[in-house]
């Protein structure tokens, strides 16, 4: 048990990725605050805490939480015993691609066969090795386009720290073995987001399978699709007003971004380090109509497929049952909360 596991729940956290979120878009537009402060509690950013507050992106045992990010360290949490609950679920198709040099003789998938394929090395936890994972998927995804399997590839491990000029500009966590791509150490690498669109440009580098378009959306199942909103159990139990709450201010938020595509780009572009055209590339005209969560029986057997993929690679401390980590009602009150607003 940590201290902050001791601690009362005095404040309502919020931690979440530099991807596009309805969450994201309310707590910039002011609402997750607002929600907390009709509820008697301040909104704390989880990335704004010290380290040793702020590692809980990751385990995910800090009782006043909130999170919307990568399910890999979500389901890696909930597999270590973390007591959370899953209360909604996203879908956002970022550009997943990968990436080969421009001069490269890979064009397509099947030309991955006998490739070098840059994986990053695994980090000091299951959930913070994300990257690792990702990247297998990806490839997995991939080779599967032209009846291969990892096997039919040379996994070569990358170093997520190297290159300090990759490093030095921000790329959002999705641009690992840029470096030795470039170095001619690896042929291939998965690369996903805004960043990693202008990376690839910067570079002169080229996309030889672009997964957004040449497979379905099973065959595109990552880190970040499908995105869960978790939440601590304990608060849950003990202020699920503010759970719901949080839930109708994030579809709201999606509501807004309908129609607010200029601004949600102007957000996106911080939040996910990139310009503008990187935001264009990675996620297109239409996303900003798609940002609501939900708990559709496809996402949660999305999500199910991701789990199952973490298991098999040993990103998993153990498996567990993911009917019984899906907890329905938060969000089915939000959702009636905003439909009598609107009805209003």
């Amino acid at each position: 048990m940590t201290i902050t596991d001791e601690q009362p729940i005095d404040r309502l956290w919020y931690t979440r990725c530099p991807v596009p979120t309805a969450s994201g878009l309310a707590n910039s537009l002011g609402w997750l605050s607002g929600n907390a402060r009709e509820h008697g509690l301040p909104l704390a950013i989880l990335q704004d805490a010290a380290p040793e507050i702020a590692v809980h992106h990751y385990d995910h045992r800090l009782r006043g939480l909130i999170r919307e990010g990568g399910n890999v360290p979500a389901i890696a949490a909930r597999a270590q015993g973390s007591p959370t609950r899953l209360i909604g679920l996203t879908w956002i198709d970022e550009a997943q691609a990968i990436l080969v040099a421009g001069d490269s003789p890979i064009a397509d998938a099947a030309g991955l066969a006998g490739a070098r394929i840059g994986i990053p090395a695994w980090a000091a936890d299951q959930a913070r090795s994300f990257p690792r994972a990702m990247a297998l998927h990806g490839f997995t995804n991939a080779l599967r386009l032209a009846g291969r399997t990892l096997a039919d590839v040379t996994v070569t491990q990358v170093d997520v720290n190297r290159d300090p000029q990759v490093r030095g500009r921000a790329t959002g966590g999705t641009t690992w073995g840029v470096a030795e791509l470039l170095a001619g150490e690896v042929d291939a690498i998965y690369v996903k987001g805004a960043r990693a669109a202008e990376v690839a440009r910067e570079h002169g580098l080229r996309v030889a399978v672009d997964l957004d378009t040449a497979t379905t959306r099973r065959g595109r199942v990552n880190n970040g699709t499908p995105r869960p909103i978790t939440v601590h159990a304990d608060l849950l139990e003990h202020r699920p007003e503010l759970v719901v709450g949080f839930l109708a201010a994030s579809l709201r938020a999606a509501d807004w971004a309908a129609t607010h595509l200029d601004e949600v780009r102007t957000v996106l572009a911080g939040e996910t380090f990139s310009g503008p055209e990187g935001v264009v590339a990675a996620y297109g005209d239409g996303f900003h109509r798609t940002l609501h969560p939900d708990l559709s029986a496809e996402r949660i057997e999305l999500l199910g497929v991701q789990k199952q993929f973490l298991y098999t690679h040993g990103f998993l401390a153990a498996d567990f049952d993911l009917g019984a980590w899906v907890e329905h009602e938060p969000l089915a009150r939000a959702k009636a909360l905003i439909a009598g607003e609107q009805a209003a």
